[in-house]
């Protein structure tokens, strides 16, 4: 009896003719494009202003210090770095050339007018949901921008993800277009919110973990994730453990939204961003509707991956010892002895969630670089938290994050010093 040989010379050819075949095999989803009919708004320009606002459009699509929606932002990802494109009505550099169809297709489809796939650095897996109304205003009110012409450079991506031709697989896998489909079972108010927060909001964007490709891990919608962009966590917004919005009450969650700050809490890092330039500016009745959907959602419990070493039991009494020390000399007059802070100035410690997830980076953050949540209508004078990076080692920061994920009845993990070393930057634009 004989017996095949496997040979490995033949695995190649054999990859390329499966590929292949997947290829031919998957969808093209421009070719529906031309099904899809527009909706009549009265005023689309400014109705398509407003939803540039909700979608926080801006803060992607200009560099700093560069115009408005002229592109050039580089976003610093773990699969290389991505260039936001030009979305003014320039012609050559931006969208002038383009129709609401191509538009329309590249929020719908991910695809651009010339047919390429787009990068999903560009959340279109949740802009699907917009309808074509909502998309035809976005499209009125951006050509009535003033044109750059202004070409940003191309993207620097790592192999295999800079081969493009490979997103048409991508899209096969974790893309399915579609717009929002009202919930039947709920009311008007909720499916406004879940419209929002699911599409133009596009908060799985940012709270949805990923996988090495790219693709988003829709069984923990919104459950959390450690930002590519700027080494941020993202938290749960689900988790019991973590941010798990049901907790908290109505007033409290649309304060949050609309202002950076609550009685419970203060938004930092990248989501002061959101507040500043998106949420604020939203009508009241829309962030009520956000805020009741997130607090509609079931709870879940996820593990959630930290690369923070465990301190060993002899080090964790003394970290403790110092941490206490250092909390009294630079944070009692703020936070209060027993880290009740002075809400909404200053935020509480004791029972605060956002100090408690896996990923100690959030607060590692804070203690090195400090901030201030962001200054809004609600809250034009917010108090700030200092920097003691410059002042503090990485075992003293390491001692006060971990004295504070601890004391009051707290429950974190001690945070090793190799975690502040890691995290002793600026983070990327």
């Amino acid at each position: 009896m004989s017996h095949a040989i496997f040979r490995p010379r033949l695995i190649v050819p054999l990859l390329i003719l499966l590929l292949a075949g997947v290829w031919f095999w998957l969808p093209g989803w421009q070719e529906e494009v031309s099904t899809a009919t527009a909706g009549n708004v009265a005023d689309p320009v400014a109705r398509g202003r407003y939803l540039a606002t909700a979608g926080d459009c801006l803060a992607c699509h200009t560099a700093r210090g560069g115009a408005p929606y002229a592109g050039g932002r580089v976003l610093q990802t773990a699969y290389g770095d991505f260039v936001t494109p030009n979305i003014t009505p320039a012609t050559g550099a931006g969208l002038g050339s383009w129709s609401a169809d191509d538009f329309w297709r590249a929020l719908h489809y991910g695809r651009g007018k010339d047919g390429r796939f787009l990068y999903p650095a560009f959340p279109y897996p949740n802009y699907t949901k917009i309808n074509r109304a909502d998309s035809d205003a976005l499209y009125a009110y951006l050509r009535t921008i003033a044109p750059v012409e202004q070409r940003p450079a191309e993207h620097q991506l790592d192999f295999p993800y800079n081969q493009r031709s490979l997103l048409r697989l991508w899209q096969a896998l974790y893309f399915k277009p579609g717009v929002y489909q009202a919930d039947a079972g709920q009311n008007a108010e909720w499916n406004r919110g879940a419209y929002l927060v699911q599409g133009l909001g596009h908060c799985g964007a940012c709270h949805t973990s990923r996988d090495r490709l790219g693709g988003p891990n829709l069984r923990l919608e919104l459950g959390g994730s450690l930002l590519a962009v700027q080494d941020w966590y993202a938290p749960s917004l689900t988790d019991r453990q973590e941010a798990h919005l049901a907790q908290d009450s109505r007033e409290d969650l649309v304060a949050l939204l609309s202002t950076g700050v609550s009685h419970r809490h203060a938004v930092f890092g990248p989501m002061a961003e959101v507040v500043y330039r998106s949420l604020q500016h939203l009508d009241e009745p829309d962030v009520h509707a956000m805020a009741l959907y997130l607090q509609s959602l079931p709870p879940t419990s996820a593990p959630v991956a930290s690369d923070n070493p465990v301190l060993p039991e002899h080090e964790k009494l003394a970290m403790q010892i110092r941490g206490k020390r250092l909390y009294q000399d630079l944070c009692i007059n703020c936070h209060g002895k027993n880290g009740e802070g002075a809400p909404p100035a200053y935020p509480p410690l004791a029972g605060n969630r956002s100090l408690l997830q896996a990923n100690p980076v959030n607060v590692v953050r804070m203690v090195l670089n400090g901030g201030f949540p962001p200054g809004t209508r609600g809250n034009p004078r917010p108090y700030g938290m200092p920097p003691f990076g410059p002042s503090l080692n990485d075992r003293e920061v390491a001692a006060v994050a971990s004295y504070i994920r601890t004391a009051w009845g707290n429950r974190g993990e001690m945070v090793a010093p190799q975690a502040v070393e890691r995290y002793r930057t600026v983070p990327a634009d």
